[in-house]
């Protein structure tokens, strides 16, 4: 009888961090990691984040850990070029983000220590008005103590666009610069559109591209009203957009037709036939 490979033990955040030194050693590592800097590292680093947002979307919990793990190694990359400087090391970054939470939540840790953390603080009381301001005006302070000078800076300027709006809408609401209700949010919205027809019609295309990012800012605006992400609900409607397309091309293709040469009208037949679909769980599935 065959015996069964014990399981090898399981590696530790010291094994990370001693990977990423061998990684970057300049004699024995590998040549790709030692040739990295802060500058390269960013763009794998936005990826990776996008990588963990899209496998929650789908809720492939079981590719999570992995694009999680993925997302860690950036942090220990930018850990270990502190380090190299003699700027701060990977154990840097955990007491300041402790620390910065631990602040940041007195309603749980009433003396800003680990023990003495309450107990019987239900989500409910988490979640107060109170709460809430307390967080702003201690992130406030934050930048404040950043020599911040707008209520705008520090928001980061990678974001993906439609996030950097709704944060910057956000900051400039929180000071007051915002409409009393979703009705005036609307009315922008309507406006920007009217000034996008206006520029198209006197066929200025730079005006209209202006005027199609104020429109779109003013549609993030009322996302932010709404408390619906733009972030994520513009990615359901990719996804949905997506399923639907491919719904049309499998159906042009059942006719012997391809996209490119089916009629509008066709086409948008087979579009409406998913939608239908879609309402209509129990007729056939769109992904038979």
């Amino acid at each position: 009888m065959s015996q069964r490979t014990p399981p090898r033990p399981r590696h530790t955040l010291d094994d990370l961090l001693e990977l990423m030194a061998v990684l970057r050693d300049p004699q024995y590592g590998c040549p790709w990691d030692v040739a990295q800097d802060w500058r390269s590292i960013v763009p794998h680093t936005l990826e990776e984040a996008y990588e963990v947002a899209d496998a929650i979307e789908r809720r492939a919990f079981d590719e999570l850990p992995g694009e999680l793990g993925d997302l860690l190694f950036q942090v220990v990359y930018y850990s270990r070029f502190g380090v190299e400087e003699g700027r701060f090391d990977f154990h840097d970054v955990v007491d300041t983000l402790t620390a910065k939470m631990l602040a940041r939540h007195p309603h749980v840790f009433p003396d800003g220590t680990l023990a003495s953390r309450r107990s019987g603080v239900s989500a409910a009381e988490v979640e107060t008005r109170q709460v809430k301001a307390s967080w702003e005006a201690r992130k406030a302070t934050e930048r404040e103590d950043r020599d911040a000078v707008s209520a705008l800076d520090d928001v980061p300027l990678a974001l993906p666009a439609l996030s950097r709006a709704n944060k910057l809408s956000k900051r400039a609401a929180r000071v007051g610069f915002d409409w009393p209700d979703t009705r005036g949010a609307i009315a922008k919205i309507r406006e920007e559109l009217a000034e996008v027809e206006a520029a198209m019609t006197a066929n200025d295309d730079d005006h209209t591209r202006e005027e199609v990012g104020d429109l779109l800012f003013a549609v993030v605006n009322l996302s932010r009203r709404l408390k619906a992400d733009p972030e994520h609900s513009l990615r359901a409607t990719n996804r949905k957009f997506e399923r639907r397309f491919r719904h049309v091309e499998r159906r042009l293709s059942e006719d012997g037709h391809a996209p490119g040469s089916a009629s509008l009208d066709e086409m948008n037949r087979h579009w409406e036939d998913a939608k239908r679909r879609e309402k209509n769980p129990t007729e056939e599935s769109l992904n038979e």
